[in-house]
């Protein structure tokens, strides 16, 4: 994951300080010196690292800061506050137009990953706010662009607009009048990119924003080109004058750098961070979170938002329900854990929990192949026997393996799984649920009822 390596070595540096105690300013500089190493090894640029770290030491070496009771407290703090102003302070929400459509113009290098992430962005805005987008394949260069738009729209069921192999100028303003006669309230331009900046694209981008005027002109940047990054996004800048900044591929980079980059030297938004493959895996760019997060200091608001997209409320409150009365089948079991699964990966989810290193649960990852096995068990059975259990004796065991292609084996592990977690139910007596769990799944029965069972080593499938 993104940033992991400096996490680390923040982390150490500020384990250092703490054993310390009282600080001096040999302490401090002595641990300024280990976040600038760890700043450039993560591939931040060299003149945001020493801006950085100059305004850190500023702060920390007040005498507010060496005679506080808790002084490497203090620091961790200067450094989160500093952390977060660095990559813009607040998140930056997409302007939307006052008389629609909203038009964003997505840009950047070829293999940034414009097209799927400019489908994902287009799918956000329609499943959290309720927009009817328009994808407009504007990219007449690329073998097999137009078609791949048209894949990524069929699969997010949001309608593309392309003309072949004209004039993208003229397909930018036939998409716009499209949206317009067609009641389509955000377009997205996906545009041409090139291996590299050069004037016959620049011209072309400049012709297109010339001709709709768009209101949002988003950099799409792969996260793992580190300094390249951030050239890319000056010169696009300097050539558009951009908008804002979308990261790509932000969970496969280990250093991250780019993120912390682009803020200090363009002045524009990082807007959005792609997360991961699926289409799903889109979320706003939270400059405080993502520091708190590189600090090691988790990441909960983000948790929730999570939760509450990948769980579902009314099957939540039904557990909640059930769980009052000591109710607890193997179709709610299959429910928790496949609601759990589209959370992510364990160490995702770790990740975002204060005090807890996502990189300690990297093997604690879900076990898809155990889980998929989890399912055709389950569903090989009859809706009485997921009720009740107990009616599986040996023949209706061996008729289950059968049908899932599994082994009688794997049917009791599964049982045994199942009954440890009734067994957890058992203390929820009375009608009442415990507070933590109560505190868990949130008024109304929202929240996270399937990370109670996040037993991790229990022979569990994750």
């Amino acid at each position: 994951m993104a940033f992991e390596g400096l996490t680390e070595k923040l982390s150490a540096a500020f384990k250092k300080l703490r054993s310390k105690g009282r600080l001096t300013e040999a302490d401090v500089k002595s641990a300024m010196r280990e976040i600038r190493l760890a700043l450039l090894e993560a591939d931040v640029s060299y003149k945001v690292v020493k801006d950085f770290v100059a305004k850190v030491s500023e702060r920390a070496v007040g005498s507010n800061v060496l005679e506080a009771l808790s002084p490497a407290q203090m620091i961790v703090k200067i450094v989160n506050e500093e952390l977060t102003t660095l990559m813009g302070g607040e998140n930056t929400k997409l302007t939307i137009a006052s008389a629609p459509p909203t038009v964003v113009m997505l840009v950047g290098l070829q293999g940034a990953g414009k097209t799927t992430n400019g489908a994902k962005l287009a799918g956000l805005m329609k499943r959290q706010h309720a927009k009817r987008p328009l994808l407009a394949a504007c990219d007449v260069y690329r073998p097999a662009a137009i078609q791949q738009l048209e894949v990524v729209g069929k699969q997010l069921d949001i309608p593309v607009f392309q003309m072949g192999q004209s004039d993208p100028v003229d397909i930018a303003k036939a998409a716009v009048a499209h949206a317009k006669a067609h009641g389509n309230d955000m377009v997205f331009l996906d545009t041409a990119g090139r291996l590299h900046v050069d004037e016959a694209l620049m011209a072309e981008l400049c012709n297109i924003k010339a001709a709709v005027n768009p209101t949002e002109i988003i950099l799409v940047v792969d996260a793992m080109i580190g300094q390249d990054a951030v050239n890319a996004a000056t010169a696009f800048d300097q050539a558009l004058d951009i908008t804002g900044v979308m990261l790509t591929k932000l969970d496969g980079d280990a250093r991250g750098g780019a993120a912390l980059s682009i803020r200090a030297v363009t002045g524009k938004p990082i807007k959005f961070a792609g997360i991961g493959e699926k289409l799903d895996q889109i979320e706003v760019f939270h400059p405080d979170r993502m520091a708190s997060r590189i600090l090691g200091m988790g990441d909960v608001l983000s948790l929730i938002e999570k939760a509450e997209q990948s769980f579902d409320a009314e099957k939540a409150a039904k557990l909640e329900a059930r769980l009052r009365q000591n109710k607890f089948t193997l179709t709610d079991y299959y429910d928790q854990l496949t609601q759990l699964k589209g959370m992510g990966s364990l160490a995702d989810i770790a990740g975002m929990l204060p005090g807890v290193n996502a990189k300690d649960l990297e093997g604690a990852s879900m076990d898809e192949g155990m889980l998929a096995r989890t399912e055709a068990i389950i569903l090989s059975m009859t809706p009485a026997e997921r009720e009740d259990p107990k009616l599986l004796n040996s023949s209706r065991k061996k008729r289950i393996a059968a049908g899932s292609g599994t082994q009688v084996v794997d049917v009791n592990r599964l049982l045994k799984q199942f009954e440890m977690m009734q067994a957890m139910t058992k203390q929820f007596t009375g009608g009442k649920l415990p507070k933590n769990l109560r505190r868990m799944m949130g008024k109304g029965g929202k929240g996270m009822p399937g990370l109670g069972g996040l037993g991790g080593r229990g022979g569990f499938p994750f």
